[in-house]
């Protein structure tokens, strides 16, 4: 689908988990990608550490011979794309190798999907990296679902999910999770595949 012009597998130099640092929203709906990126770390058993100028909390871990890098944006989610150009250009990494895990709210809670470019889908946090570094990037989308009404969706994405929407976020998280080294080999039809067998 690609040429990957940065060497060998695997194809993800740099994985951002998007969400919202202060303290009162990190359980809220939009934060899912934070969560996510709380997997990797206990999966490669590292920590984050703070850079104001990349304005981001991030580390690098090895994998497979090679390094990838984690982050979380230090700014507001709508200001995620500063954090991210200001990350790959430092450390030269091409959009194509980056994959961003979000909340979606046009996905029903419990549905995780792979996408590669397109639009923001009214996401602003993939709208303002979409204006510093393009389209062309990968996509993790994690269903939150939908409040039903537009004017409705910045109050819902910015509060928790109940219980019952919780769990099922939860769970799907945690069977993406489970087969995530097909994702970061760059294997990513067969990565696809699954997530569309998955229920």
């Amino acid at each position: 689908m690609l040429n990957n012009d940065q060497g060998s597998l695997p194809n993800i130099k740099l994985v951002v988990g998007l969400g919202n640092p202060q303290k009162n929203l990190l359980l809220t709906r939009h934060n899912v990608g934070y969560w996510y990126l709380d997997k990797l770390l206990e999966k490669f058993d590292s920590k984050l550490v703070e850079d104001k100028k990349l304005n981001s909390f991030w580390c690098k871990v090895e994998y497979k011979g090679d390094s990838i890098y984690l982050v979380k944006p230090s700014l507001f989610i709508n200001d995620s794309g500063k954090s991210i150009s200001s990350f790959i250009k430092y450390y030269k990494i091409s959009p194509e190798n980056i994959l961003v895990i979000h909340d979606d709210i046009d996905l029903n809670v419990g549905d995780t999907r792979l996408k590669f470019g397109g639009g923001h889908g009214g996401h602003n946090g993939l709208r303002d990296i979409i204006n510093h570094i393009g389209k062309n990037y990968w996509r993790l989308r994690v269903g939150v679902g939908h409040p039903g009404e537009k004017s409705l969706v910045h109050n819902y994405v910015l509060n928790n999910p109940s219980k019952k929407d919780n769990l099922e976020i939860t769970i799907s998280i945690n069977e993406s999770f489970e087969n995530i080294d097909i994702l970061l080999d760059g294997q990513f039809d067969k990565y696809t595949k699954i997530l569309h067998t998955r229920k």
